[in-house]
């Protein structure tokens, strides 16, 4: 690619998802962060339906105040799954009067939180186009997506993380009683309830007892098949870093620690007072800790992004006991609201440095992809149609590897 050519990134926002009305503010924040001179932005918005279109309406956040997929020039869309097309098919089912568009797609940067973006599906999708795209990919997307078992592989590579119980809807409907007794003797209120798979404190409750628990696991196992339980950790202070990078080049950022009016930091804290996104939350930066304190927790982040095999960006939760200095990691969030934008013009850079930077990273990890080997030819074909399907087991030919890709 030439370097005076324009990139064109493909920015993906809203979705099939509880996080729905949070993806359409990061993506705006993402599409206005670009340089216009040396970046082709364009929209794609995914209903709450689960519906895509493009189109230059898409662009303005005050349009999402109405029914934005009327205004004109709002169009039908989808990324195909195809190498041939690389991009984004416009009017993708026309009529006998029109026709299709083959937008190509340089990079495509997805924005969208929690299930059917964040999880691994919509990277599975631009794998199979061969499109570079920001961020995770499929496997760490789905495995930081759930809360359980992005614990269980950290604590297997020696990363501190807050314990708890994972269990499903199924568990809980079917031994409620048996499930509550578990719990209660395990941990003391108290307790943390949530969805396995959700951000933005949706579906997260705080019991005090065991009536409040019950009520809590309801909550969060409508949201959820998965559901996390842990204590509260009341002698820690909640702190955040944001890591960015790929391989073995990964920074961290300031520390911040979020300041909550309740008693965790809930979906209107986040977003709802100051208008401004994460950023509108009360929080302090850089976190008011000591430098070696805020060196470890610094460290703890990248280990826990080089473990989870991520790439691109992330904000990283803490849970710390200041006094004795214990650190425990309490979740990973590989599509942070508003992108942790704040935490990085705290670090030095602007939000322009940092899409740029994304949509460089993805680049690089797309050509270190396409070093891997994908046709692999042999004679089994040819030996398995002359001697009949029965004999497929065990049979050898001569196999020789062609080409890369």
């Amino acid at each position: 690619m030439s370097v005076n050519r324009t990139t064109v990134v493909g920015v993906v926002f809203g979705g099939r998802s509880v996080e729905h009305d949070v993806s359409v503010v990061t993506g705006h924040q993402i599409m206005q962060a670009f340089d216009r001179d040396r970046f082709e932005v364009v929209p794609i918005y995914i209903s709450r339906e689960g519906k895509w279109y493009t189109g230059e309406p898409l662009a303005e956040l005050k349009n999402f105040q109405d029914e934005v997929i009327s205004y004109r020039g709002v169009t039908n869309a989808v990324i195909s799954p195809s190498v041939q097309h690389h991009g984004l098919i416009i009017n993708p089912v026309t009529g006998r009067l029109q026709k299709n568009e083959v937008k190509r797609l340089d990079v495509v940067f997805p924005a969208i939180h929690g299930s059917h973006g964040e999880d691994g599906t919509l990277q599975g999708l631009l794998e199979l186009a061969d499109i570079p795209y920001v961020g995770c990919g499929v496997f760490s997307s789905a495995l930081t997506n759930d809360k359980g078992f992005t614990k269980d592989l950290l604590k297997h590579h020696g990363v501190p993380v807050v314990e708890g119980l994972v269990f499903t809807r199924a568990d809980w409907l079917a031994r409620r009683d048996e499930l509550l007794a578990k719990i209660t003797a395990s941990m003391a209120f108290p307790i943390f309830v949530k969805p396995a798979t959700l951000g933005s404190s949706i579906g997260v409750g705080r019991a005090g007892d065991e009536s409040m628990l019950a009520m809590a696991l309801d909550i969060a196992a409508s949201f959820d098949r998965r559901v996390v339980v842990e204590p509260a950790m009341t002698d820690s202070v909640e702190i955040n870093c944001a890591v960015m990078g790929y391989g073995d080049n990964i920074e961290a950022s300031v520390l911040e620690q979020p300041v909550s009016w309740e008693e965790f930091l809930t979906y209107e804290e986040k977003y709802m007072r100051g208008g401004g996104g994460m950023k509108s939350a009360e929080r302090v930066i850089p976190a008011p800790i000591s430098d070696a304190l805020s060196q470890r927790i610094a460290d703890c982040a990248v280990d826990a992004f080089r473990a989870v095999d991520g790439r691109g960006t992330a904000r990283i939760d803490f849970l710390v006991n200041v006094e004795q200095g214990d650190i425990r990691l309490n979740e990973i969030n590989t599509m942070p609201g508003s992108l942790a934008f704040y935490l990085w013009q705290e670090t030095g850079l602007t939000n322009g440095e940092v899409v740029e930077r994304l949509v460089r990273l993805a680049q690089e990890a797309h050509a270190d992809k396409r070093r891997n080997t994908y046709n692999y030819q042999t004679s089994l074909i040819e030996l398995t149609a002359s001697r009949g399907l029965k004999g497929v087991k065990g049979t050898k030919g001569s196999a020789s590897r062609t080409s890369t890709r």
